[in-house]
């Protein structure tokens, strides 16, 4: 296939990217695209109940048939709890309560001086690796990767005097589609383990399924994630996007440069990271010893493993960012001389939520969107129709879980959820697969591969509005298409290097986590 002249890209890569990007960006502005979402689900709801379709909850047996958002109730309810759902969506709050904090450290001058000190540390070849590595590891963080690591990807591109967005893409790519991967346990992994345990104790009564069970894969996966997104990065969507106009973004004084850096601020780097160190003791104190605050008590006395203990720090975590990058910009801003009053830190924060107008309207758009869709009862019984379409495929084997990802991944594009999906699909295909010799440890390793790769593709995604209000800023003219044209390539490499690792994986037999086989041996558990 011939290449491009101006990427090196293959052309025909180039055309499909393109076209995708088209394609995307004729569609309506994506409030418009959430509203005619939520009105299609609607509609289709209407119809599935009309038509009488169905489904059988694998797990408890139960019939699952779609709402009628059309009827009396559902209408009335659609009005009801409108604002709560707007109120209640996930990305909402964790966005505008970490912006406050990031707000001081941004508008201080932190970011900005940080990131050139970066710069200067980090080799130009190891940046977009390091970008991918970060979104990766803030998924210890829940959800913040997001807010925190996507926006700086692209603050940290556009000072290395490279195309932002792709900044942007790399660190999404991280955070999102290397969902699963990490050096440490997270919180989805005891929520993973549970329901993977529920289904294998439909063949096996006392299999026990250890949040570790995945671990030594996963911990693999980061590095191997972490090769992939650089090298997708480079060799294709930078190329893609070329140089960056700076004169496209909404505000161009964020477009970073990278001078020198001076000796005040060097003075409130170093005090900064003396505020990073208390505000990492204090949280230690919070968290560690016998009676903290942020420590579950009763699961100290029932002696429940560590990451249940700290629920209550994992619960608070939101918060504690937002303070964290308060502190933190406060003590830069004060001996850089960037901050003089509490008018300023004021100014400061809400000079950072007010860039949030506009995803503020889109964020009552698909709070709509997803909210009706859960009514709906559409994705669940997706998810099940698609789990029996792969049941009776009749594979077996290797080529059955190769399937099983593939269809987890397709899945993913309309319920983002880890845990919802699982749900479902784990009391099928744990035990179906368990009566075929493979362990549930195995099955949900599979699982989590289809789980991440698709979630930075898909508009269904809740944080995918937050992506594109983000890209925008640097790019006013970016849409729907162009977040999406860029993430493909990384849905795609990650997708098919994650099943080939995984495929090496099982032919070596090595175990995915502490004690956890590949096959299944009766009365045997990790």
């Amino acid at each position: 296939m011939s290449a491009d002249a101006a990427t090196g890209k293959p052309r025909g890569i180039n055309r499909i990217l393109d076209g995708v990007e088209r394609v995307g960006n004729r569609l309506p502005d994506p409030v418009t695209l959430f509203v005619l979402l939520a009105l299609g689900v609607v509609a289709v709801s209407w119809l599935a109940s009309a038509l009488g379709i169905s489904a059988v909850h694998p797990g408890t047996g139960e019939t699952i048939t779609p709402v009628n958002l059309l009827s009396a109730e559902g209408v009335r309810r659609m009005l009801i709890e409108a604002v709560d759902n707007f109120t209640a969506f996930p990305p909402l709050g964790l966005v505008i309560v970490v912006i406050i904090g990031i707000g001081v450290t941004e508008h201080s001058g932190l970011i900005s001086a940080a990131l050139r000190t970066l710069l200067q540390a980090v080799p130009d070849s190891l940046l977009t690796a390091t970008l991918v590595f970060a979104g990766i590891m803030s998924n210890i963080a829940v959800d913040a990767g997001y807010v925190v690591v996507v926006p700086l990807g692209a603050v940290l591109f556009a000072a290395a005097g490279r195309h932002p967005l792709a900044g942007l893409a790399a660190a999404f790519a991280g955070v999102s589609a290397g969902f699963s991967a990490n050096l440490l346990i997270t919180s989805l992994d005891p929520l993973l383990s549970g329901l993977s345990q529920e289904g294998a104790q439909l063949v096996d009564p006392g299999y026990v399924v250890q949040p570790t069970a995945n671990y030594w894969f996963m911990l693999a996966s980061t590095f191997v994630l972490t090769a992939l997104g650089a090298w997708v990065t480079s060799r294709f969507v930078e190329p893609r996007l070329g140089e960056w106009d700076p004169a496209q973004g909404q505000d161009v004084e964020n477009a970073m440069h990278v001078d020198a850096v001076s000796e005040q601020e060097r003075r409130g780097l170093r005090a900064a990271a003396i505020a990073s160190v208390a505000i990492v003791v204090g949280i230690a104190l919070l968290v560690v010893p016998p009676g903290a605050p942020l420590r579950d008590q009763a699961a100290v006395a029932a002696g429940a493993p560590w990451y249940v203990q700290i629920g209550p720090f994992l619960d608070a975590i939101v918060t504690l960012l937002m303070l964290a990058f308060l502190l933190v910009g406060l003590a830069y801003g004060w001996v850089a001389g960037t901050i003089r009053s509490d008018r300023d830190v004021a100014k400061m924060s809400a000079d950072a939520v007010a860039v949030l107008g506009s995803y503020i309207v889109l964020a009552f758009a698909a709070a709509q969107f997803v909210a009706w869709f859960g009514w709906s009862n559409l994705g669940l019984i997706l998810a099940i129709r698609g789990a029996e379409l792969l049941q009776g495929i009749g594979f077996t084997g290797l080529p059955m879980i190769l399937s099983f990802v593939v269809v987890a991944a397709f899945i993913n594009l309309f319920i983002g959820s880890a845990s919802a999906k699982w749900a479902v699909m784990a009391p099928v295909f744990v035990p179906m697969l368990m009566l075929t010799g493979y362990s549930p440890e195995m099955v949900q390793a599979a699982y989590r591969v289809g789980d991440s790769t698709t979630n930075i593709i898909t508009p269904l995604m809740p944080y995918f509005p937050v992506i594109i209000a983000f890209a925008q800023r640097w790019d006013r003219k970016s849409g729907l298409g162009t977040l999406i044209s860029a993430m493909v390539p990384y849905s795609v490499i990650f997708l098919f290097g994650w099943l080939a690792m995984f495929t090496v994986w099982v032919l070596l037999g090595l175990p995915l986590g502490p004690g956890a086989p590949l096959e299944y041996v009766s009365g045997v558990g990790s």
